[in-house]
């Protein structure tokens, strides 16, 4: 399950999402999707004014790019997916994996997990503010992303 049209007040940051690929492997039956989504910059409006070097103004933005892939297997019952940011690229590094997989404890249960990384460079004294602010935000993120499938979820089966 996952969120088909935006903007929706699940993920008001996300704006578009625009699948650009997608295919399935007929010997292994695995949905392989490629999708770019569009999202409101969150950099606070404090951060973008504070910054007048010359590379730091790529931080006033409007929107920011991400790229998303995932992959997912019907018949093992697991979805694995990859995510990177397209816009800072020079500036910043931000990527994301979370596995969805059927619990061994029970086959009604989904185990999760994720993993996250992020890297700021060429702002100087700003690289570890904005590092913690996107730590901060991902983290978040996290937390409101469990909420949203649960929420999917519970719609679709009750």
């Amino acid at each position: 399950a996952f969120l088909s049209q935006y903007p929706s007040p699940m993920e008001k940051h996300v704006t578009a999402v625009e699948t650009v690929e997608e295919k399935t492997d007929l010997s292994t039956g695995i949905i392989y999707r490629r999708r770019i989504a569009t999202c409101q910059n969150v950099i606070p409006e404090i951060l973008r004014k504070v910054t007048t070097f010359r590379e730091i103004h790529a931080l006033k933005v409007p929107n920011i790019y991400l790229e998303e892939e995932s992959w997912l297997n019907t018949q093992k019952r697991n979805m694995a997916m990859k995510s990177h940011c397209l816009t800072w690229t020079q500036y910043a590094s931000l990527s994301e994996e979370s596995v969805f997989r059927e619990s061994l404890e029970n086959p009604n249960w989904t185990d999760f997990t994720q993993k996250g990384r992020i890297s700021v460079t060429g702002a100087g004294l700003l690289n570890c503010v904005l590092e913690a602010f996107a730590q901060s935000f991902l983290k978040q993120g996290v937390k409101k992303g469990i909420k949203i499938m649960e929420t999917l979820l519970q719609e679709q089966y009750g």
